[in-house]
Order: C-alpha cells, then sequence, then structure tokens
C-alpha cells in the first residue's frame, strides 16, 4: 500500500489527532487576530488605510 493512501487510513481511524490539530489551528487563528489587532492598536495610520484599500477592493469586486 502507498504512503499517502496509508496516511488517511490513520487519520480516519484517529479522531483524536483531528480534535488536536482543530486546537491547534483555533489557537493559530486566535494569535494571529490578537497580533493583527494589536498591529492596528501601534499603527493606526496604516491600519486606516488598510481598512479603506480593503473597503475599495470590495467595492470594485465582481461576483
Amino acid at each position: 500500500m502507498s504512503d499517502p493512501e496509508q496516511r488517511s487510513r490513520e487519520e480516519r481511524e484517529d479522531p483524536v489527532s483531528e480534535a488536536a490539530r482543530r486546537r491547534r489551528r483555533a489557537q493559530f487563528l486566535r494569535e494571529l487576530t490578537e497580533a493583527r489587532e494589536l498591529r492596528d492598536r501601534v499603527q493606526p495610520r496604516r491600519a486606516k488605510t488598510a481598512r479603506l484599500r480593503h473597503a475599495m477592493r470590495m467595492r470594485t469586486f465582481r461576483w
């Protein structure tokens, strides 16, 4: 049996590692959000221009 097939079978059989992966991912996303908020507080002018740029991008985006 090839290695990717064996790995996918192990992932299906081991829900604990999936739960651990989701916990690590959630922790990472929380820390990333916290870091972005800190950066926005420390550099308000840059945060404002980024918000305006994002708003302009969203207005010109076509669905």
